[in-house]
């Protein structure tokens, strides 16, 4: 970031007003590695993106900074940097959160108020050329598109929106779908005095400020406006594909339009939340991926290699364990490996594959074609091509059985749930946020506390004589509890049936958002524990396929992938 910028947060900050006294301005929008400053001199609640403003200032990023006061966290934000010392220059503009002549005559105020001082801040006058040079008309991609709707979207992570996406994406995401873009008409510009003094308080230049009042709150509407109807726009464009939409943690302005885009728009509609920072993006990685290839399948109207010796491989690189699947040319599985993963994704994969490759009496150049998938796939080079493992456990799950329409996955680094077709295609997933809650990882730690085998803690809990709640489902706090319990002398089998009833309860959760409908197969090796998967048939209301090749769903649908790449 430049320090001698002008940054701003909000679509209604007047841009082109900062831009008539020379200012260079910059929507101030990078997501942080963390909050390490921001959390010493603010509440621990604070939105990731008003920390994040935070964490930029107190670097020393930021020394010019407008706010416009559309919530409670930019109301503290802009309190404590009024605190700290740290900014050249700070303006808050309290505006109104409608479209009304009174409103209208309020910001006209607060337009004139800013302008009187940031002239004086910057020892400069209002240019009315550069202020008709700052306005430019939105410019919008053209033919077919995606579209990130929803909270403000950091920088890093529409970035990866864009790499990750088959079409073109339009960022209409909170600060970024700004539409003040008419030029101001000749009758609305005032006439400087000939020494260039008074402009402030001249009648000209409060007639141009009205005119400009109407012009930024005339924008297509942000949530948190009154009357934000006009958004509407953004998702009934012809050429609008699909949705991504974003939400900022502990921001609840946005939830409420996605739950009206889930009723009305009849688009592909993702659903990501990010903390501000540029921790979680692997797992938004896979979410982005998995949507991109549920929306634009690939066709293999073109083979991308030739037949050589009929060999097919899928390597599933998971937080846990490593599977390969090595299918023959008629895709009959020749051998299936489950190794432990290791320290490193590559290395554990290139063990699972020697061995599968001994197992069945093959050699490496008898494989006609990879793929990989799963948590560690972009970690491994020896595959042909890289695939989500949502699109891969589909693929797998409805080789499997054809029947089957919800797919529930419990695997070491998250759990999700995926809805197919009647051709085994994904409509729609969900996945859990990056806390260990309800994963094989949550499983494997309270395991440990309980001083049990995990194969120990699949067979208990089938029966049980107190039903238990294990009220949270933070693992630390879960430890906690399980801890309190064991000291309690609570029976064993009772303890562990509350954890599955904790586990089941939230991916019943994440089956009934998904629209899940049956029949449900459970894969990954969670499928084992039969104390979990009994409780979650009680939740669910439905029977359970549990496949024999449950755990190598994901390495299947890889090599499935892999032969379409020949045969």
């Amino acid at each position: 970031m430049n320090g001698n910028k002008t940054y701003y947060v909000c679509k209604y900050t007047p841009v082109e007003l900062l831009a008539a006294f020379g200012a260079e301005c910059a929507n101030l929008n990078s997501m942080p590695e963390g909050f390490d400053l921001a959390d010493q001199i603010a509440h621990p609640n604070l939105c990731g993106f008003g920390k994040a403003l935070l964490e930029a200032v107190m670097q020393g990023q930021v020394k010019e900074l407008i706010l416009v006061n559309c919530c409670d966290t930019i109301r503290s934000v802009y309190d404590v940097l009024e605190d700290s010392g740290k900014l050249d220059f700070l303006y808050m503009i309290d505006a109104l959160h409608c479209d009304s002549v009174c409103s209208r005559e309020r910001m006209a105020a607060q337009l004139k108020g800013l302008a009187r001082a940031y002239g004086e801040f910057s020892g400069r006058e209002f240019d009315e050329t550069l202020f008709r040079k700052a306005f430019a008309p939105p410019v919008r991609v053209k033919g077919p598109h995606l579209s990130v709707m929803g909270a403000r979207m950091g920088t890093q992570l529409f970035q990866m929106v864009q790499e990750a996406m088959p079409l073109p994406v339009e960022n209409d995401s909170c600060v970024h779908n700004r539409s003040v873009g008419e030029v101001p008409p000749p009758e609305k510009l005032r006439m400087l005095p000939e020494n260039g003094a008074g402009w402030a308080d001249s009648p000209a230049f409060g007639r141009l400020m009205e005119w400009y009042a109407g012009e930024i709150l005339g924008q297509i509407p942000c949530m948190r406006m009154t009357d934000n109807t006009g958004r509407k726009r953004l998702y009934n464009d012809p050429q609008l594909k699909g949705i991504i939409y974003h939400t900022v943690k502990f921001c609840d302005f946005y939830s409420f339009e996605y739950a009206e885009l889930k009723d009305h728009a009849n688009l592909p509609l993702l659903k990501i939340e990010s903390d501000y920072t540029v921790q979680s993006s692997g797992q938004l990685l896979t979410r982005l991926e998995a949507f991109a290839e549920s929306i634009a399948p690939e066709q293999n109207t073109e083979k991308e290699k030739r037949m050589g010796k009929g060999y097919f491989a899928g390597i599933d690189s998971g937080s846990t364990s490593t599977d390969v699947v090595i299918l023959d040319k008629d895709r009959q599985m020749v051998t299936g490996i489950i190794l432990p993963t290791g320290a490193g994704a590559a290395i554990g994969a290139e063990r699972a594959l020697e061995e599968a490759l001994r197992e069945a009496g093959l050699q490496r150049e008898d494989i006609d074609a990879m793929v990989t998938t799963g948590y560690g796939r972009g970690a491994i080079q020896a595959g042909d091509k890289s695939i989500t493992e949502i699109t891969c456990h589909a693929r797998g799950a409805h080789f499997l059985d054809p029947e089957v329409r919800t797919v529930v996955d419990i695997g070491g680094q998250d759990s999700k749930v995926i809805r197919l077709d009647e051709n085994g295609a994904v409509v729609n997933f969900v996945m859990n946020d990056k806390c260990a809650a309800g994963t094989g990882r949550f499983l494997e730690m309270l395991a440990r506390t309980m001083e049990m085998s995990l194969d120990e803690m699949s067979a208990a809990g089938l029966t049980y004589d107190e039903d238990i709640t294990i009220s949270s489902m933070c693992t630390v706090f879960a430890e906690s509890e399980v801890v309190s319990l064991i000291a309690q002398n609570k029976a064993t089998d009772d303890i562990v049936h509350g954890l599955n009833k904790a586990v089941a309860s939230k991916t019943a959760s994440l089956a009934k958002r998904v629209g899940g409908e049956d029949k449900y197969m459970m894969t990954g090796g969670v499928s084992k524990n039969q104390g979990l998967v009994k409780t979650l048939e009680e939740k669910l209301e439905t029977k359970l396929v549990i496949s024999d090749k449950a755990q190598l769903c994901g390495a299947l649908g890889a090599a499935l992938f892999a032969a379409d790449m020949v045969m």
